[in-house]
């Protein structure tokens, strides 16, 4: 358990990195877009800022998958 624990820890604290990272990095970016939801659009944005909280997001999100189906396949075995 603990070692799950020491993942989730590592995987949050490498990923809010990259996000001071760049909110560090896009403070000159002057190419701005609106992003548009089935409901409503957003509020303009740098392009840099989308793509990368898209990158950041699908990390966690791969990173946590990936913990559950090995957490899976050992209770399995």
């Amino acid at each position: 358990m603990t070692f799950y624990l020491k993942k989730l820890f590592y995987i949050f604290t490498f990923n809010f990195s990259l996000f001071l990272l760049l909110i560090i990095g896009i403070q000159n970016s002057s190419n701005k877009q609106k992003v548009s939801f089935i409901i409503n659009d957003t509020i303009k944005l740098p392009i840099s800022f989308i793509i990368g909280l898209s990158f950041i997001s699908g990390s966690i999100t791969g990173s946590v998958m990936n913990l559950n189906i090995k957490k899976d396949n050992q209770e399995i075995s």
